[in-house]
């Protein structure tokens, strides 16, 4: 897949504070290769993280790295009104023919509201709404979720110049403001399929996703 160079750097002066803190590291072996798997606690509210990665990292070295919110309907289920768990097993598949990499697993299902509202948005899109109208019909902003604490586990575990495999321009945004320098921009595309064809357009048109697939 054709990848593009990003100029993406902006310099930030050292006033971190640490908010999240390593409680557990394991192997995990997988079908695409050994990873390690570390649980992260957030130090600031209820929330944990997954970290899945692999390889040593410093910070000279370009590190291949996805922040990738929880679809319980795609990366389990194999949902195809998404391409969530596609973009997953990408990543993963990626990192291990690199030898390297980070994917940041963050638990803010269905744009941070939750699985069973994420049903209920279904239910409505089965009426004719888009996903963007569902989550606004039940009282939720369009995306909810945050990234900085994300960042902050990928630097915790390393890494410093990052290649992300991403099509989303607030998980690069909150990547520059957390001070990790983007050396490139891996895009994780699909062909669309019927049922997420129209999901893929809203990414694309009405939230601003890198996209080329969709009109």
């Amino acid at each position: 897949m054709q990848t593009e160079i990003l100029s993406y750097r902006e310099e930030k002066p050292n006033l971190e504070i640490k908010t999240v803190e390593k409680v557990a590291e394991a192997r995990l072996p997988t079908e695409f290769g050994d990873f390690q798997i570390a649980g992260y606690r957030s130090l600031t509210s209820d929330e944990e993280f997954i970290a899945l990665f692999k390889g040593e990292f410093d910070e000279k070295m370009p590190v291949p790295v996805r922040i990738h919110s929880q679809c319980l309907t795609g990366d389990v289920f194999h949902s195809l009104k998404c391409d969530c768990g596609k973009q997953l097993r990408w990543a993963m598949e990626r990192i291990a023919n690199e030898g390297h990499g980070i994917i940041v697993y963050q638990y803010q299902e269905g744009r941070g509201i939750g699985i069973i509202n994420k049903i209920r948005a279904y239910a409505l899109q089965d009426k004719g709404a888009d996903t963007v109208e569902a989550n606004l019909m039940l009282g939720f902003d369009v995306d909810l979720r945050k990234y900085d604490q994300c960042v902050e586990i990928i630097k915790d575990l390393g890494a410093k110049r990052v290649k992300v495999m991403s099509n989303n321009p607030q998980k690069i945004k909150a990547m520059i403001e957390g001070g990790l320098e983007i050396v490139e921009r891996i895009p994780i595309e699909f062909k669309p399929s019927k049922d997420s064809v129209n999901y893929l357009k809203v990414k694309k048109l009405q939230m601003g996703h890198l996209l080329n697939l969709v009109g």
